[in-house]
């Protein structure tokens, strides 16, 4: 992360000296308004997938398949789908206890949008300082492979039932920061942003999908199998909050109302979860953004 921020400061630095140097001060100058901006963003982004399993169902895992695929409640049903699917054979499956997943998934995260308003305020010098709020849903895949117990059952040529995995997780970002807009021309500016990062992990879903039917596999059980004789709790949210840090690079496009930028941002954030790998849980991610920057309402002037 030092690394990678060093980098966007030596930039920021080479760039916008000597061009502050050449700055001129414009009465006409109107689309490079001083003072508070309203910022809306909508941009692509690009998750990184190293704590995505999380959602694998590992045996470990807060949320496990074995503790579904093995349940009174569940089992039988998972069991009488396969069959009715024509994917076990049921005189070699006896029952569901005879299942097992052979082969865990490797999950990643499927590209996602990011959303976010904010604030800014610039100074008459082009720095300025930045509040952000943003918000994303993501989605974890991934597949796993059934067979049996006792090698046989699986019908045809097919040795494994190959089922879907998911999970669906919301985060939500705080960024504050420092800016700087450097001039280009008259038209476009280059604003450079470093700062830090909140953010918070909501897990909604933890599902597999076999033979056409889903299952939640999220542990409201307390850890143990569901039955007619196992109480579920309310569910408490397995995610966590998560610190670091970001640097953007942006195209403005400057107008009587404020701004229209483009721009790519940097994070090297914690993504975490209650009770996993949290003691590594810090990478990068990726996001790609349109945002708008108004500070003049007076759209008709």
């Amino acid at each position: 992360m030092k690394h990678q921020l060093s980098l966007l400061l030596i930039l920021f630095l080479v760039i916008s000296l000597p061009l502050q140097a050449q700055r001129k001060k414009s009465a006409g100058e109107v689309h490079r308004m001083s003072g508070l901006y309203l910022t809306v963003d909508a941009g692509l982004l690009i998750p990184n997938s190293k704590q995505a399993n999380f959602y694998s169902g590992r045996p470990g895992n807060t949320n496990t398949i074995d503790r579904v695929l093995h349940s009174e409640m569940y089992g039988p049903q998972i069991w009488n789908s396969l069959v009715d699917g024509g994917y076990i054979s049921p005189s070699a499956i006896g029952d569901y206890s005879q299942l097992q997943v052979v082969e865990y998934p490797n999950m990643y995260y499927r590209l996602t949008y990011q959303l976010g308003v904010g604030f800014r305020y610039v100074y008459e010098s082009g720095w300025g300082w930045l509040l952000r709020f943003d918000y994303s849903q993501l989605t974890a895949a991934g597949r796993f492979n059934l067979s049996s117990n006792n090698g046989t059952g699986i019908l045809g040529s097919n040795q494994y039932v190959t089922s879907d995995i998911y999970g669906i997780e919301r985060r939500t970002l705080i960024d504050f920061g420092i800016a700087k807009r450097i001039p280009l021309t008259n038209l476009i500016d280059l604003e450079v942003d470093l700062g830090f990062d909140l953010n918070s992990t909501v897990v909604s879903q933890n599902g597999i999908r076999v033979a056409g039917r889903t299952y939640s596999i999220l542990d409201v059980w307390g850890g143990y199998p569901p039955s007619a004789y196992t109480a579920a709790y309310d569910y408490l949210n397995e995610g966590a909050i998560g610190i670091g840090g970001f640097g953007t690079l942006a195209a403005s496009y400057l107008s009587k109302v404020g701004s229209i930028d483009f721009g790519y941002s940097f994070y090297y954030v914690q993504t975490k979860f209650t009770d996993y790998n949290n003691d590594d849980c810090y990478a990068p991610q990726h996001v790609v953004f349109f945002r708008f920057n108004v500070n003049n309402f007076r759209f008709f002037d």
